[in-house]
């Protein structure tokens, strides 16, 4: 049974996490809306305090007899992207790529490149979420025994400011899926190149690019599980271990909704208080005001989404298959988030609208949470699959 009680020491984390959100990320927040693309200096600063909530989740977990690492970082990532979920990416030691590094990498990649900031490099021009039709192809070089990539790369999150990049390669297209591999690629590393940054809608403090590899080459042990290709019926394809990636890293994406989200009701809730507004929540539903109703629903929402998040963290921890339940708690976060800061700007009227507040930030921040890792769409098809049973000729 799965115990969603957060711990004494757990709630210290979540604390300090979101001291750090408030105190740090709201802060400068407004101003990396406006300078898409400029540096963020307070990097080193924000990664020595996050460091310090890092030691300090560590010192929960031995408290809580090595159990909940993934839960403890959905607490901490929550509340962070409640500070701000730009430069919740932007500035911080770890990224997407790290996630697939620790999720089918071996031990001695896991200590050459687990603590070093790695994007992930999966989309390309002709296919989004498609990912078995990947075109950028890898070949071995046996004269040297390095791979030769080749191809491109488009809306790689911290593709500019990362130290590696995680990018999917096919070592024989005419095999569709089960040739797909992943590898480890070092910034700097000849052949690849950031091609283009990308002017987005929200999280403007975390940068999107373009990469381009031309025989870009890298070391043989820098490809992440098995370098055969596996027969079909093989259930440990490369495929089937690189798309174990999404089941580690939708949770982060989902929670990163609910922390948008939570920023913006909270704040609405505020606004609305001071006008007089009370939330009761031991009326039924024909006492409630329109108002009064929209808050509780949001409310009610965004902690069935953060449940299921926790969920499929909670089977993370605990070794389980959890790709159901992670597109599960994605597909409902997303939604949930889209729609809650959405409504916290219509209820705030103008000033909502504007640029006084923040609100209508978070509301283009938090849309991208219902399309990368995975849209809200494929989410669905995911789900309906594997409840009917069904492959992905048999439903589109």
């Amino acid at each position: 049974m799965i115990d969603f009680e957060v711990s004494e020491a757990a709630k210290v984390v979540q604390d300090m996490a979101h001291e750090i959100a408030e105190d740090a990320f709201r802060k400068i927040a407004r101003y990396y809306d406006d300078h898409e693309h400029e540096f963020i200096k307070e990097t080193d600063e924000i990664i020595k305090k996050m460091n310090m909530v890092g030691l300090q989740a560590m010192s929960a977990l031995q408290e809580q007899g090595g159990k909940g690492s993934t839960i403890l970082a959905m607490l901490r990532q929550e509340e962070y992207n409640w500070g701000d979920a730009g430069i919740s990416l932007g500035a911080t030691n770890l990224g997407l790529g790290n996630a697939a590094i620790f999720a089918v990498a071996n031990e001695d990649q896991r200590n050459r490149f687990g603590t070093r900031y790695a994007s992930m490099a999966i989309t390309e021009p002709c296919c989004g979420s498609d990912t078995a039709n990947i075109q950028a192809t890898a070949k071995l070089d046996p004269e040297t025994n390095e791979w030769i990539l080749n191809g491109e790369k488009i809306f790689v999150t911290g593709g500019e400011h990362c130290e590696l990049v995680v990018g999917w390669f096919s070592l024989d297209r005419s095999l569709g899926r089960a040739a797909i591999k992943s590898f480890v690629i070092e910034k700097g590393t000849p052949g690849m190149t950031v091609t283009k940054l990308e002017h987005k809608l929200g999280i403007k403090a975390s940068d999107t690019a373009a990469i381009v590899f031309e025989d870009c080459r890298v070391p043989y042990e820098n490809i992440l599980g098995n370098p055969e290709i596996q027969p079909k019926k093989t259930t440990a394809t490369g495929f089937k271990g690189a798309m174990k990636t999404f089941d580690a890293t939708r949770p982060y994406v989902a929670i990163q909704a609910i922390g948008v989200a939570r920023a913006a009701l909270d704040f609405t809730k505020e606004k609305l208080e001071k006008e007089g507004y009370t939330f009761p929540y031991d009326l039924s539903q024909h006492e409630l005001s329109v108002v009064q109703k929209a808050i509780l629903d949001m409310e009610a929402n965004l902690d069935a989404a953060r449940l299921l998040i926790w969920k499929s963290a909670a089977m993370l921890d605990t070794g389980e298959r959890n790709s159901l339940d992670a597109s599960f708690g994605k597909a409902k976060a997303g939604r949930a988030a889209t729609l809650v800061t959405q409504k916290c700007v219509e209820l705030l009227g103008p000033l909502g609208y504007s640029r006084e507040w923040l609100v209508e930030k978070w509301m283009r921040d938090c849309k991208i949470t219902d399309i990368f890792e995975g849209t809200g769409q494929i989410q669905m098809l995911v789900i309906a699959r594997t409840i009917l049973g069904f492959n992905r000729d048999q439903l589109k």
